[in-house]
């Protein structure tokens, strides 16, 4: 499929247009950002494996029922999926208390809850991604009651099912960001799962040491980003000890080398 001008620029990808006016490019980018863009750098093969292990849950995901925007993955770096508006709302999952709950309600780290918590931040990086309610969501009409409800049960589902997929290789889900976009099929719109599922939305933790294995190691400066991500994939599946990740050695892989 031939890659047209592009749409959009994130923090994290790119959108290229295509022939199809319903299809997009998605290119996963190797930039790394945190604490809405004030810490930045480049991490060489990021983009790489985060496209590959999105691509797996993805799958997986749609295999249970759960519809998203992918189609297919093009190369290492790039993926098919279906053009949708996004809904601007990031809806945050959390299993395990850690981040900035912690410091928002002196909650302690790592308390694991009871049940899943939801919640809900306003996509707007001028803004730092403001907490909002969901009234908010309702009173300036960023989402109808219907769509909340729809979005609402597939996270349950998500959820269930990937604790259980991390689980299984070892891994504990601690929190992760989704988005939602709207779709227009034969005239009706229809929310589906969109964005991507990987290490960099997700916070994972080895289920024996608490190793962190996702974005907070740039985060906290704690190092060894690209083994971490590796390492993930691996687990999945994706990837085995002989695999090079994206045609270059892993020494290169490993090399950060900051943004000017």
């Amino acid at each position: 499929m031939k890659k047209g001008k592009k749409l959009y620029e994130g923090k994290a990808k790119i959108i290229y247009a295509t022939e199809d006016k319903r299809l997009v490019i998605q290119y996963f980018k190797d930039d790394a950002t945190a604490f809405n863009n004030l810490k930045k750098s480049t991490i060489e093969g990021k983009g790489v494996l985060n496209n590959r292990i999105s691509e797996h849950i993805l799958t997986n995901l749609g295999q249970i029922g759960i519809k998203n925007h992918l189609v297919k993955r093009l190369n290492m770096r790039e993926q098919i999926i279906k053009l949708v508006e996004i809904i601007p709302i990031e809806f945050i999952v959390r299993n395990v208390a850690t981040g900035s709950i912690t410091k928002r309600l002196g909650i302690k780290d790592g308390t694991v809850l009871k049940q899943p918590l939801l919640e809900y931040c306003l996509k707007d990086d001028e803004l730092g991604d403001p907490l909002i309610a969901e009234e908010h969501i309702l009173t300036f009409d960023w989402a109808s009651k219907q769509e909340l409800e729809q979005v609402k049960k597939m996270i349950l589902r998500i959820n269930d099912f990937m604790i259980g997929m991390f689980r299984g290789v070892g891994i504990k889900l601690i929190d992760f960001k989704l988005e939602f976009g709207r779709l227009k099929i034969n005239g009706k719109t229809e929310v589906i799962l969109a964005d991507e599922i990987s290490p960099d939305t997700c916070r994972l933790w080895d289920s024996m040491t608490d190793k962190k294995l996702d974005k907070d190691r740039f985060r906290k400066d704690l190092g060894d980003l690209i083994p971490a991500y590796t390492e993930v994939a691996k687990r999945l599946g994706i990837l085995h000890e002989q695999s090079n990740v994206s045609a270059v050695n892993v020494t290169n892989l490993r090399s950060v080398r900051k943004k000017k």
